[in-house]
Parts: C-alpha cells; sequence; structure tokens
C-alpha cells in the first residue's frame, strides 16, 4: 500500500510536510507505521497548482529517499494546493507512467489501496471507457483505471457521484468475476478549486486516512500522521467523503455505493 498527503492553504513550501516532519513522508516511504508494507519504495510523484489552472507534475521511479531532485524541488515549490505520494506496488510494473498523481487536464488524482483481483477485471473495465480516455490512458495501474472512469461518468460535474458511480462500477465487475479480495480506496482529487478525499473499502479494513487544520485557515489530509502529536488528527470514518471548498467549509458526509 501506498503513503500520500494532499494540502490546502496559504501557500507553503512542499518541504514543510514532504521532508522535514519526524514523521515526513520521506520517512514513510521507508518506515511507514500504519500500512501493509512498511517500505513505500516503487517510485513518487508531487503535483501541485500554480499560476495556470492546470497542475504541474513530477514523477520518478527511484525511491522518494533517494532522489535529490525531489528535496530540491520541494524546498523551491511554493502553493496553495498540493499532492504527494510515495508508491508500493500491488502488481504493476515501477514505471513513471504508473507513478502518482494522475493529471487530466485541470484535475489531480492519487489512490492508496487496489482494485481485487485487478487482472481478472482489467480487460472489462478499460471497456467501459471512451476512445478518447482510453487512448490518454499512459499507465497500467488500478488507480488510473478508476480515475479515467470517473471522468467518462461526470467528473468535471460533479466529483462525488462520479467516483462513487466508479467504485460501484468496479464493485458490480468484482462480483460478477466472483473475485474475494476487497476493493481499497483511500484517494486524493482536486480540480484546483476544491479537495476532495475519500476512504472506502468494500471489507472492514479500509486504509487509514487523517486531517488536521490549523488556524490559518491550511488544511493537510495523510495516510498516516505527520508527527507524534495524535491529539492534532482527525480520522477521515470509513466510508466517507472529506470535501473542502473554496470559501473553506470543510464538509464530512457518508459515501454509500
Amino acid at each position: 500500500m501506498c503513503r500520500w498527503l494532499a494540502y490546502w492553504g496559504p501557500p507553503l513550501f512542499m518541504e514543510e510536510l514532504v521532508t522535514k516532519p519526524d514523521h515526513s513522508l520521506i520517512h514513510q516511504s521507508l518506515h511507514a507505521a500504519e500500512a501493509k508494507s512498511e517500505t513505500n519504495g516503487d517510485g513518487f510523484g508531487i503535483g501541485w497548482y500554480g499560476e495556470r489552472p492546470e497542475p504541474g507534475l513530477y514523477r520518478e521511479i527511484l525511491p522518494a529517499w533517494n532522489d535529490d531532485n525531489l528535496k530540491h524541488l520541494s524546498a523551491q515549490i511554493r502553493s496553495r494546493l498540493f499532492f504527494a505520494h510515495v508508491r508500493a506496488s500491488t502488481g504493476t510494473s515501477t514505471t513513471r507512467s504508473n507513478c502518482h498523481p494522475f493529471t487530466h487536464g485541470r484535475w489531480l488524482f492519487m489512490h492508496n489501496g487496489q482494485i481485487g483481483g485487478y487482472a481478472k477485471i482489467r480487460r472489462k473495465l478499460e471497456q467501459r471507457l471512451p476512445d478518447s480516455l482510453y487512448c490518454g490512458r499512459q499507465g497500467t495501474t488500478d488507480s488510473e483505471l478508476i480515475f479515467l472512469l470517473a471522468l467518462s461518468l461526470g467528473l468535471d460535474n460533479d466529483p462525488i457521484s462520479a467516483m462513487r458511480e466508479s467504485l460501484s462500477l468496479v464493485e458490480r465487475e468484482m462480483i460478477a468475476a466472483e473475485v474475494e479480495d476487497p476493493l481499497r480506496f483511500t484517494a486524493a482529487l482536486s480540480d484546483g478549486t476544491r479537495l476532495i478525499a475519500f476512504r472506502y473499502s468494500s471489507d472492514p479494513h479500509a486504509p487509514t486516512l487523517y486531517h488536521t487544520g490549523s488556524g490559518s485557515g491550511a488544511l493537510t489530509v495523510v495516510s498516516e500522521p505527520l508527527d507524534t502529536d495524535r491529539a492534532r488528527w482527525t480520522a477521515v470514518p470509513t466510508q466517507h467523503v472529506l470535501s473542502i471548498y473554496q470559501d473553506g467549509r470543510m464538509v464530512t458526509e457518508p459515501l454509500t455505493l
């Protein structure tokens, strides 16, 4: 399983979350505390919003702890909204196109989890994509496929409903193929004007997800806390979605399929 973080708030240098904390994302790439795998060394990526509507993106197949470019970039890039992700593959190859986050137009997406029995249902799910999205598929991961399915199901108009429909479609195909492994999904999604985080699993073991805020209006969403001060981190309930809007509103609501 992977580890990730998303930040929303006053412009912040990425290093303040990616490299500096005691349990930073770089530290988690070697020593994750709440994941199935302690090591997340199958590549990494950062995505951020700056002066343009479309996000910037940097992805690499090196382990995050061993890439000086990441350290230099995170010390220089300041953003009001950014994603960072360290990857532990669930079966697909370690290539740049399989590293998170993924982008499409103004959208930025990253995921921790799995489609159970992915190899058995991948072809049927890909057949659901319109040609325009299928031809734009760059990698082979289940994560990118869930994102593209949501785009095909109206992500631009209603992102929560589109993601719900995407997950429902995946679950139906899993049931039809008699897959026993679960669908697990903690993910972050943004179009530059809002941040949406999901925590869902088809079994009782959804991957962990937390958020914390500050008096400055900043909000950080993480796979696991970046420090030992657990009192300031709030767990996102299982089967829920957390939305942060441009006007500062934060809403947590059930995610039922």
